[in-house]
């Protein structure tokens, strides 16, 4: 079976070591939380806010681990009013029929206010 999970995260600042450190921490949040591994993750596609321009998210996961995961970067649209410095992230991975289709989905540092029907 296919799950697919969204999560988000703001970084403190447009540096590379922050974009590398906060795509890197989410996406190993969402396989912690979802109990998945590098393996089980079939892609992971990230969208950044036009205020993070020092980094790729992809490339700083990609030094990370995720070798072998297709891994895809977008500039977010952008919209007044918008959060600043955010990255998201849509992570698809494969998932025994087992464990449900249920997704805990994440957002970290600030993200939470895009989604606060989740509670986290």
């Amino acid at each position: 079976m296919v799950l697919a999970v969204r999560g988000a995260i703001q970084v403190a600042k447009d540096s590379e070591a922050s974009i590398a450190s906060a795509s890197t921490r989410l996406v190993r949040e969402i396989c912690r939380r979802n109990n998945l591994s590098e393996q089980d993750v079939v892609s992971i596609m990230f969208s950044v806010t036009e205020d993070l321009t020092s980094a790729n998210p992809a490339a700083g996961l990609r030094r990370e681990g995720f070798s072998e995961t297709p891994l895809f970067c977008v500039q977010e649209a952008r919209v007044d009013g918008a959060m600043p410095r955010v990255i998201r992230v849509l992570l698809t991975a494969e998932r025994d029929a087992d464990q449900g289709r249920r997704a805990s989905h994440v957002y970290l540092d600030g993200a939470e206010v895009l989604r606060p029907d989740l509670g986290q």
